[in-house]
This record gives structure tokens, C-alpha cells and sequence, in this order.
């Protein structure tokens, strides 16, 4: 993929399809059309459009964006969903399944996963005894995917969200993996190649778990991983290639973010609880920056030519996702029920009115502040899972924007394009470019303000294979190409940016922000102008630093036959 040249320009000026009425009614793609011809019963279209190609109207197309119940965009079905989520069954935390799902629905999520923590009472009795909760839950709200997962302690390694797809051996399974390689159960979570070894013989359990039929399908993400900078860069390609089906990304942004509100009013930490630094099984080449959050965001992620693009210039799929956490929820009033017993009944008795709000607690429930998207066929267990292998995700925090598609295609193709985690294969110099288009937010959020998109950063990147150094950190080629900002009072933005001819293989991928609190990015202003800052201890607002990320989308050239 050839780099931009300095006299490209953003086509700004280009209307989304259904309402450029130079285009034909038969020359649209059937969402295309489906999505003009309700502007057009309405009488909206050629409503006026504001410069930039940003449509400037109100009404059920901007009604239709913000609604969370599983919005419709560029072909897809976008499902927001936790996965990432503790009940009375996991020793630090509160709830019933039923307390969390339900608030999971009425903040705005369509699935969720239930990740309470390995260790050996749950391996004993948890396991089992929270599968009937969730499956009551199941019954209980049928327009919500409930997951049974549990969080792993990974061996040598941090912990990590693994989950199967529902049915018969759903408990079954999960609870052989854990008997058979959570570090926490096995005695084998310090560092050593034997334990890093354990690591992945657990992933290669799950891929043959789905492979011999026992369950339809099996997830890892790595969680907050580089909160205690045990998770090396060699451990997470030996993750992702001990079975790409199952080790598919890792939290790009963890939970806890309440924990950054200042004190007294909040627990006056770090956002996510990222507060500490270095220890004795720490990777030495991680700096003292990568112990804290940066906007939100694991240093991983939120580094413009760190890890994460690392492992994308491998031209290997390894995704993001955002969640909760949630163990115990900021400004809450529950506690745990009276004469609970945990070791010797694998639970919390039911929680109960306490009396105080909980100030000190760092979570939120899941759906309030931080959302994983994936782009589905519909609306199913399997859909989520080979959404979220696809890669077919973005994440945002605080309701940011409302709805996404973004896409390469050839230039000047409207009606076709590659979405999120997907490959553009092309001959060899065809040109090609970026195609983003955002619904903006118009409703409030649950801090009851309408957050307001300000930019919109295109970060591209080179694929030059395999790294020969397992533990490599940076991606030298990767940086933000261009950046747009969104108008005012906008409530749909669209925006392209070509990306030339295609020479060689690469990646694309986008970032936004409300513009509130940015630096110069970890590898300089040359390589990200205008990033995520890092968190500041003990007062961290995360409402007024809202940020939002997309998986890449890979660009290859083929040969000309």
C-alpha cells in the first residue's frame, strides 16, 4: 500500500450514496436503497448538507443511529455487547447474572459474557452453579445473548476472557479447560517456558473442543494486558498463532474506568486500575508508560506504531474490544447478602440494600460507559462469535458517535468495499481509498450530556510479515496519515481518504475523539500528532475524555495475471 501524497485531499464532498441523487435508484446496494427510500417517505431527501458532505437533518434517520437495540449500517447488523463480566460467583465481586443482564439490556447491550474468576473453588463447584443463572437469564430476556465464559488466569501470564458458544457441554468443557490449565488451579502462574508452554496447550484445548463438536465455538481475549506488564509480546503471538480460530485480540480498553474519578467523590486512582509499574515478572522492554492508561486505553492499543500495530504488521488478525469489568458498580448501594460463605458455596448470598452509595467502587455496569460493536448477519450466538473472529468490530466509550461503517474499496466504487477485519485483495496498482461514515450522537448518554465527536484520525500501516524478533514492540511505517474534523452540530458525517495506488500490502484503521484532553502520541508528534494523553492518577474523568477505535482493514496486492 503506497503511503498518501501531500496533494491528496479528503473528499468531504462526497454524500453518503443514499442521499446523492446524482447516483440512480438502481445503482444502489439494497441498504443504500432501503435507507433513501425512508428519507424519501419522509420528505428528507435533499435536506441541505452543510460543508464536508455532512448531512444536516433530524429525524428517523438520526433516530434510527441512536438506537442501541441492534442498529442496521452498511450491510450489517451491529450488536453491542460486555465481554467482560463478574457476578456473586467470582470472590471480588456482588451481583446476581440476572442484576447484571438486566442492566446490561437497559443500557443499550444486545450480548454479553459472564467471565467469573478461575481459581479453584470455582473450578470446584462455580462453574456449575452459575450456568442455571444464566440460563435463567437466557429465558428471562430473549433479545439479550448471555454467554457462559470465565476469566483465565493465564499461565505466566495476566488473565484473559474465555467463552464457548451455549449448549449442551458448555459447562462441560469450561470446566475441564479450567482444571486442566488455569494457572491459578495448575500452580502455574509465574514465569517460565513450561507455564508459557500451558498457555497455549489451553487454547489448542478449546480449538479441539470445537473441532471434535463438543461445542460450537470458543473465544480468548487477552484482559487489561498491559496493566502488569506480564504479557510479553512473544506470549501473545504464541497466543494468537497457537489457534488464530480461538485467540482472536485482547481488550484494547479495559474496565474499571470509574476508577480514575477523583476523590472524595470518586476512588481517586487510575482509570482501569492501572496505578502500578514494573515487577520481577514484568517484560523488561515494556517502559514506565505502559503501566498507565492513555485516554481510557490500554498503551498497547493506544500507541500509533506500539504493540498492537506490531502485531498487525505481521498481517495477522489480532483485534480490540472494550468492557466493563464489572465486579462492583461506582455509586451503587448494594452489598453483599448476610452471612455469605464464599469458599464453601462457590457464591455471595444475593445482595441486599446497604445503605451507602459506593464511591470507591472503579466499575460500571456493563453497556454504561464502554461498548464492544460487532458487525453481524443477524442476531445469534454464532453471529457474535464469527463477528467478533472476523474482527468486524469498533469500540467506544461514553456513547461517542451512534453508529459506524467504515470500508475500502476500490476508488470510486461506492457500492462495494471490505468492512472491518477484512482483506481488499487487488491487483497490483490499482488505487484504492478509505471510505468512513458516522452517525453522529444526537441523544444524550448515561451522563446525561450528548457527547460530540471532533476528529476522526485514518492511521495506516505497512504489512511486512512475520516479525523475525518475537518480542518486537514498535511498528516503524505505522502513523496517522490525516485526520478530519467533524463540524458542529452535525448529525452524520462521511468522510474519504485515498490511499493510492496499491504497491505493496498494508493495513488502515480509524480513530476518533471528542477532542478534549489529546498529546503528542508515545513515538512522537511525527508518528501521532495529536493522541490519547496519558491518564493522570487520582483524577481521571473518564466522561471528558472520550475516545473511540476500529479494527484494521488489510489491504493486499495480487500480481496481474
Amino acid at each position: 500500500m503506497c503511503q498518501d501524497h501531500p496533494h491528496d485531499h479528503p473528499a468531504t464532498g462526497d454524500l453518503p450514496p443514499a442521499i446523492d441523487l446524482s447516483i440512480p435508484d438502481s445503482e444502489l446496494s439494497p441498504e443504500q436503497l432501503n435507507r433513501r427510500s425512508l428519507l424519501r417517505g419522509v420528505g428528507m431527501l435533499g435536506a441541505g448538507v452543510t460543508a464536508g458532505g455532512v448531512l444536516s437533518v433530524a429525524g428517523p434517520a438520526a433516530a434510527r443511529a441512536d438506537d442501541d437495540r441492534g442498529g442496521y449500517q452498511g450491510g450489517l447488523h451491529w450488536l453491542a455487547g460486555d465481554h467482560h463480566i463478574h457476578t456473586q460467583y467470582s470472590a471480588d465481586a456482588l451481583y446476581r447474572v440476572i442484576d447484571q443482564a438486566r442492566h446490561a439490556r437497559a443500557y443499550g447491550l444486545d450480548w454479553m459474557v459472564i467471565t467469573d474468576h478461575g481459581g479453584a473453588t470455582h473450578a470446584r463447584i462455580g462453574v456449575e452453579l452459575v450456568n442455571p443463572d444464566i440460563v435463567a437469564a437466557r429465558a428471562q430476556l430473549r433479545d439479550l445473548l448471555v454467554f457462559q465464559g470465565l476469566e483465565w488466569n493465564i499461565p505466566a501470564a495476566e488473565h484473559g476472557t474465555v467463552f464457548v458458544h451455549p449448549g449442551r457441554n458448555e459447562v462441560a468443557v469450561l470446566k475441564e479447560f479450567e482444571n486442566g490449565f488455569d494457572g491459578s488451579v495448575t500452580g502455574s502462574g509465574s514465569s517460565s517456558p513450561a507455564n508459557e508452554a500451558r498457555a497455549v496447550a489451553g487454547i489448542q484445548f478449546l480449538g479441539s473442543a470445537v473441532r471434535d463438536r463438543r461445542v460450537d465455538g470458543a473465544l480468548f481475549l487477552a484482559n487489561h494486558p498491559a496493566r502488569r506488564g506480564i504479557d510479553s509480546p512473544h506470549e501473545l503471538r504464541a497466543w494468537r498463532d497457537a489457534d488464530p480460530s480461538v485467540a482472536i485480540g485482547m481488550e484494547g480498553a479495559p474496565g474499571h474506568q470509574a476508577a480514575g474519578i477523583a476523590a472524595p467523590g470518586g476512588p481517586g486512582s487510575g482509570r482501569g486500575f492501572y496505578t502500578g509499574g514494573p515487577g520481577p515478572e514484568s517484560f523488561p522492554g515494556y517502559p514506565a508508560e505502559s503501566y498507565r492508561t492513555w485516554g481510557g486505553f490500554d498503551w498497547f492499543t493506544a500507541t500509533v506504531g506500539g504493540l498492537w500495530d506490531s502485531l498487525l504488521a505481521e498481517g495477522k488478525p489480532w483485534w480490540i474490544s472494550a468492557n466493563s469489568d464489572s465486579h462492583v458498580n461506582y455509586l451503587d448501594v448494594a452489598t453483599r447478602g448476610p452471612n455469605s460463605d464464599f469458599d464453601a458455596n462457590g457464591r455471595y448470598n444475593d445482595p441486599v440494600y446497604g445503605g451507602v452509595a459506593l464511591a470507591q467502587a472503579g466499575d460500571f455496569w456493563p453497556g454504561f460507559y464502554s461498548r464492544t460493536h460487532v458487525g453481524t448477519g443477524g442476531r445469534s450466538y454464532r453471529a457474535v462469535m464469527d463477528g467478533l473472529r472476523a474482527g468486524r468490530v469498533w469500540v467506544d466509550h461514553g456513547a461517542l458517535i451512534a453508529g459506524l461503517d467504515v470500508r475500502v474499496r476500490v476508488r470510486g466504487d461506492r457500492r462495494g468495499g471490505v468492512p472491518l477485519g477484512g482483506t481488499l485483495r487487488v491487483r497490483r496498482g490499482t488505487p484504492v481509498e478509505l471510505a468512513i461514515d458516522v452517525d453522529l450522537a444526537v441523544l444524550p448518554n448515561w451522563a446525561q450530556f450528548v457527547p460530540r465527536l471532533a476528529r476522526v484520525d485514518v492511521i495506516t500501516g505497512t504489512v511486512t510479515g512475520p516479525a523475525a524478533d518475537r518480542d518486537t514492540l514498535f511498528a516503524p511505517d505505522t502513523r496517522v496519515a490525516r485526520s478530519f474534523e467533524v463540524p458542529p452540530g452535525a448529525r452524520h458525517a462521511t468522510f474519504t481518504h485515498p490511499l493510492g495506488p496499491v504497491d505493496r500490502p498494508g493495513y488502515v484503521r480509524v480513530r476518533g475523539t471528542d477532542g478534549n484532553r489529546t498529546a503528542p502520541g508515545f513515538r512522537g508528534a511525527d508518528v501521532d500528532p495529536a493522541g490519547p494523553a496519558m491518564d493522570t492518577l487520582g483524577n481521571a474523568d473518564p466522561w471528558t475524555d472520550l475516545w473511540l477505535y476500529t479494527n484494521p482493514i488489510f489491504i493486499e496486492p495480487v500480481s496481474r495475471s
